[in-house]
């Protein structure tokens, strides 16, 4: 992305938050790559960029492993493997090593569920291999410490076991001398040292000549000499032919060593920028936790459509003075491209602006931004800013000049894939002449369908913005009767400066703001005053609004429970109506049990019977008589005791009996043949030829 002037970066605060991001990595790839962070203007760079950081914020926030924890730089190491003739030491092997065995553990992660969960993150290994072979040269010639092994090569394994020999014939030859010096009274506290690599004994300094072998010097206090006596003179001098040899050995062996690993200098040079790119990742992702930072929508187009964006920087600063961060709603496309904010000094309109700017260029670097995630970026190519007084006295140049000059530069460069940001249009000029020119600016961004925020007092580019196609008014709230900014943004209107209210905040004299209303322009002032009015009676209707809205939810949860009771209440009343159906059926079956029960009684007395006519008589009772037959239950009993059925038409507000369930009930309403009764809580529609027109007994009756 391009930016204009140079310091765009700076004024819109981006080199804080590479610093914020510099701090997060472990590995010097890494911090090289937050410190050179690219801001990318094509839309697969950004999108990898951001599904990576996305991954890993993912891992981190679920506490999943990932076998990141290398963090050497082995640059130095890499370059020597690429120059012939080059020897890695041990410990240099060793760090190899850890690198190899870290990719090792990489690969192995990406299981084939964790290749489709994180595509990614699998991407950045995706042109790479993991090569065995190198961990296991490095394993057969050096151990964890980088000691080369004795088994390295056959020479080195005969040179050590005989340095191994002649070190313990040194031990026992020393031991022996010793003993015998320390007999004789020759040997100082220390009794013996290392002197230029070999075995010597302490000894007195008045006693050295009594002591045969080379003298290797004295101590500072001059009474003590060191003397390799003449017995282990050929043993020390065996032991560091040796040692030498050794030494020799090792090097052939590490040449040889680093010569077969050259051969993959290449390859781990892949492996060093592997890990150190996943150590950047993630330290976007952390960042991203720090900011609560999501991953938005990005498309391929001029676009800007923020959803509870915040500032990061500002987030961070009130999250540690415990103060809450209101956070940005607009969207700038096609159809509205320019925003004109106006609204009171110190109300938010500079962060508002620079917000915007600031989350573009992180998005279009890979980072995640605090917005909700419905939230959509475009991709601009441009990114041209104007903030504060920018005059130059190395080029003679004014507040205004300067402000012109690069007015200059975004009109001739200004294009459909520019976001511009200019503060306070117009200002440092007559307010009449600076602002037509504002007005002539504005215009001419917006026809060359570039896409920007601008800020400003003047009244005539509010006018403007109303009756100009693609340029819309948004203001900054203000609690006029508090006389505090309120930080939000309002699109669709223009805002007032509150100038008179904020000089009456601060304490002014009233005398002297009335003095200075009664020098403002008549229809200017009457103009501000409504502005003041209009925002004022919008926060009023907004609050309602508010209000509104919890009442409705209110209502709808009040309605929920409603529903809930009606639906309880129809239920048990249907298991009610079931219960009395049952109890009917239970009644009839005990009649037809009885009947059977009584009909073969009747059989058996026709058997044993002369008189046949009896056993007639007796039947016919049984069978016809309905006086005899009926079988009152207890609930028919009770609605007998307390109604009667009564003739006639049924009419709204009778009480009925219901013929099949003895339900009582009111009717509420006639719907041709059929009728809505109350029963209970619940209205039913029920057939009229089901009912029965009942009415409650007197006192007397019931008695």
């Amino acid at each position: 992305m391009k930016l204009y002037p140079e310091s765009a970066s700076v004024q819109l605060e981006f080199d804080k938050i590479k610093s914020l991001l510099h701090e997060k990595c472990r590995f010097e790839y890494s911090k090289s790559r937050a410190d050179d962070l690219r801001i990318h203007t094509r839309k697969e760079f950004i999108d990898r960029e951001l599904r990576q950081s996305h991954e890993f914020r993912q891992l981190l926030q679920n506490g999943i492993y990932f076998p990141n924890d290398y963090i050497l730089n082995l640059s130095k190491e890499i370059r020597l493997l690429q120059i012939e003739g080059a020897v890695l030491a041990g410990e240099q092997l060793v760090a190899l090593r850890k690198l190899a065995l870290t990719m090792e553990s990489i690969f192995r992660w990406f299981d084939p569920e964790r290749r489709e969960a994180y595509p990614g993150l699998l991407e950045v290994i995706a042109g790479t291999y993991y090569e065995k072979a190198i961990l296991k040269m490095i394993d057969d010639v050096v151990d964890e410490t980088g000691t080369v092994k004795d088994n390295a090569s056959d020479e080195l394994s005969s040179i050590r076991m005989g340095l191994y020999r002649k070190r313990n014939e040194l031990r026992k030859a020393f031991e022996r001398i010793i003993s015998k010096l320390n007999k004789q009274g020759y040997l100082a506290d220390i009794e013996e040292s290392f002197m230029s690599g070999r075995r010597v004994v302490a000894v007195f300094a008045e006693q050295k000549r009594m002591v045969k072998g080379i003298l290797h010097g004295e101590s500072d206090s001059r009474r003590t000499a060191f003397i390799e006596p003449e017995e282990t003179i050929d043993l020390n001098n065996q032991l560091h032919e040796l040692e030498n040899a050794e030494r020799k050995e090792v090097y052939r062996i590490l040449k040889q060593l680093t010569k077969q690993l050259s051969a993959y200098s290449a390859l781990l040079s892949v492996y060093h920028t592997v890990v150190g790119e996943y150590d950047f990742i993630r330290a976007k992702a952390a960042f991203a936790i720090d900011i609560k930072g999501e991953y938005p929508l990005v498309s391929d187009k001029a676009l800007v459509h923020l959803v509870k964006a915040c500032h990061p920087l500002l987030y961070l600063y009130n999250l540690r003075a415990g103060k809450p961060t209101i956070p940005v709603d607009l969207t700038l496309d096609e159809k509205n491209r320019v925003l004109v904010i106006s609204g009171p000094n110190a109300g938010g309109k500079t962060v508002t602006m620079k917000t915007v700017g600031l989350l573009q260029m992180m998005v279009q670097s890979g980072l995640l931004v605090p917005v909700n995630p419905s939230s959509q970026f475009g991709i601009f190519k441009q990114l041209m800013i104007h903030i504060g007084d920018t005059q130059s006295i190395e080029f003679e140049l004014s507040t205004y000049s300067s402000h012109l000059l690069s007015m200059k530069y975004f009109m001739e460069n200004a294009n459909g894939r520019t976001l511009f940001f200019i503060d306070e249009l117009g200002s440092g000029s007559d307010p009449n002449l600076g602002g037509a020119f504002a007005e002539v600016i504005m215009e001419e961004l917006a026809r060359k369908h570039a896409i920007g925020i601008v800020t400003t007092h003047y009244l005539n580019l509010k006018v403007m913005a109303n009756k100009t196609p693609g340029i819309v008014n948004g203001a900054m709230a203000f609690d006029e009767k508090n006389l505090l900014p309120l930080y939000k943004l309002a699109i669709g209107k223009p805002g007032s400066s509150y100038t008179f209210s904020i000089a009456e905040r601060i304490g002014l004299d009233r005398k002297l703001i009335q003095k200075a209303r009664a020098l403002v322009d008549e229809d200017h002032f009457r103009l501000d005053k409504l502005l003041n009015r209009t925002e004022q009676d919008l926060q009023v209707v907004q609050q309602k609004e508010r209000d509104l809205h919890r009442l409705l939810k209110e209502n709808e949860r009040l309605k929920k429970e409603m529903q809930l009771v009606m639906d309880q209440e129809r239920h048990r009343q249907q298991v009610e109506v079931l219960q009395q159906q049952n109890k009917v059926t239970e009644d009839r079956i005990a009649y037809l049990k009885d009947m059977e029960r009584k009909l073969r009684q009747i059989v058996i007395e026709w058997k044993k019977t002369e008189d046949k006519n009896k056993v007639v008589r007796e039947m016919a009772s049984l069978l016809f008589k309905k006086n005899e037959q009926k079988v009152v239950s207890k609930k028919q009993k009770q609605l007998d005791s307390k109604y009667e059925e009564v003739n006639g038409d049924i009419k709204v507000g009778d009480k009925v009996k219901m013929k099949k369930n003895l339900q009582v009930g009111e009717v509420l309403e006639l719907r041709g043949k059929k009728a809505v009764v109350k029963i209970g809580m619940l209205p039913m529609q029920i057939d009229l030829g089901s009912l029965v027109l009942i009415k409650e007994k007197d006192g007397e009756e019931k008695k």
